[in-house]
């Protein structure tokens, strides 16, 4: 039961009073995930970030897009770096919830939830993110893949570490992104399958690319046959198809009572790879 909601200025004072109440401590963002999965039984306090301004602001530093652990997906969608530098990303955060919701609830949040389906995570795995981490042994940066541990579990100790930053290589010449979705109509749920990619281009050829799905594992997905097909080629629809068929050939799909039959995602699958691809090498020319 809560006895207490706290507001450490610091992340230093928010680690030291996580560790300090052992494991009955819990940080509190936005709130849109804790106040729904949390069990109030195990505890105590509520830490709430909101007051320490390191976690605030989105900036570019040394080739690099940084962005505070405290940023909502409105901010995110709506800010002119993130739709010039990562159109996925912004595309990706315009998609979550509802606007109250968005409001809210923050990149970070969505990350340590650990839901294999959640949009920002998605894109932001496409942008290759690094996720800065500071708990009581210190601080450590790791890649965001690495952040998941199973279905709604991360490899972070949210009771005993702390998520400060995110940040993504800035945008290099060549280089276009975008994100697809496949999501219930008229409602306000995770969606049923979702892509993201990021190519670079040169010459009309695709030089390197990173094209992601979910929900098709505990996190966001990596489809590596896609990838490698796509190295070398024109950048046209038909190489576009041919990619998001071996994507949907590479992964096995199961049947999800929330979301759709297994058939009907590796059907759609290819289509939403296709159209990503196409906005992505669109968007590189902007």
């Amino acid at each position: 039961m809560i006895q207490e909601y706290l507001f450490p200025s610091t992340v230093d004072e928010a680690v030291a009073l996580l560790n300090g109440h052992a494991g009955r401590a819990r940080i509190f963002a936005g709130g849109t995930d804790i106040l729904l999965t949390e069990n109030q039984s195990e505890t105590d306090y509520y830490l709430d970030l909101g007051r320490i301004d390191d976690l605030h602001g989105i900036a570019e530093r040394d080739g690099w897009i940084v962005i505070g652990a405290n940023t909502t997906h409105s901010q995110c969608a709506a800010h002119p770096l993130i739709r010039e530098q990562a159109p996925v990303l912004a595309e990706a955060c315009g998609k979550v919830g509802s606007t109250q919701i968005r409001n809210v609830g923050t990149l970070a949040g969505n990350i340590v939830s650990a839901n294999p389906a959640a949009d920002s995570a998605v894109a932001l795995t496409a942008l290759e993110a690094v996720v800065t981490v500071v708990g009581p042994d210190g601080r450590r940066e790791t890649p965001i893949g690495e952040l998941y541990a199973g279905v709604g579990r991360s490899t972070l100790d949210s009771r005993r570490e702390v998520i400060t930053a995110i940040k993504f290589p800035a945008r290099r010449a060549g280089e276009g992104s975008a994100y697809q979705r496949l999501e219930l109509r008229r409602g306000l749920a995770l969606p049923m399958l979702c892509a993201a990619v990021k190519i670079r281009l040169a010459a009309g050829k695709v030089e390197r690319a990173v094209v992601v799905a979910a929900p098709l594992a505990p996190g966001p997905q990596r489809l590596t046959a896609a990838e490698e097909y796509l190295v070398g080629r024109e950048a046209t629809e038909e190489h576009f198809a041919e990619a998001g068929r071996l994507a949907a050939q590479s992964v096995k799909f199961r049947d999800s009572a929330v979301r759709c039959g297994g058939d009907y995602r590796q059907r759609v699958l290819p289509v939403l790879i296709r159209r990503a691809l196409t906005s992505a090498a669109a968007a590189e020319n902007r």
